[in-house]
């Protein structure tokens, strides 16, 4: 009995450390013979502030389950995002069907300046300068998508330097 109550306290530990943020909520309605029947989805963004983030998209028909379950996915399919100095360590562009996102590193002292799921992304992941672009379709779904190639495109000094075989300090000279 001893060993289920520690084990909660440490499932409610690990849950508090992660930053959920919803991107976006929708509503749907389906006709149905006594009137309106609703549905909703959610879209949302999970990390823990030190290179970890996550997205997930749930549906019910009952707000509070469908963020639920989306929080669930997004921490199932959590990526890494590699930080150097609160910003990315690279420019990089990615698209997603009609939407394309362009990440630039910035300086400290920058901020975060993005919109929407992007900023959701970023702040999410613990990166704190960042300047980004969405250009082309502003479908909040799509943006995302190409936010998470994005992140999947970047490269960290340290698995490249591993990958040709030398050190970090040969990489940056």
């Amino acid at each position: 009995m001893d060993h289920a109550r520690e084990r909660d306290k440490d499932k409610n530990y690990q849950e508090k450390e992660f930053v959920e943020k919803l991107v976006k909520l929708n509503r749907t309605a389906k006709v149905v013979k006594g009137g309106r029947r609703f549905s909703f989805s959610a879209l949302t963004v999970v990390g823990d502030r030190k290179g970890n983030v996550g997205y997930g998209f749930g549906k019910a028909n009952d707000v509070s389950e469908a963020i639920r379950k989306s929080i669930e996915k997004a921490k199932r399919n959590m990526i890494k995002v590699p930080v150097r100095n609160g910003t990315i360590p690279h420019e990089v562009q990615a698209d997603f069907k009609a939407s394309t996102v362009l990440l630039k590193p910035a300086t400290s002292g920058t901020g975060i300046i993005a919109g929407g799921p992007v900023r959701a992304v970023m702040e999410a992941g613990g990166i704190t300068d960042v300047l980004s672009k969405s250009i082309g379709a502003s479908n909040q779904y799509n943006v995302l998508k190409a936010t998470f190639k994005c992140i999947s495109k970047m490269m960290d000094a340290k698995e490249v330097a591993k990958n040709r075989g030398k050190a970090l300090k040969d990489l940056w000279g």
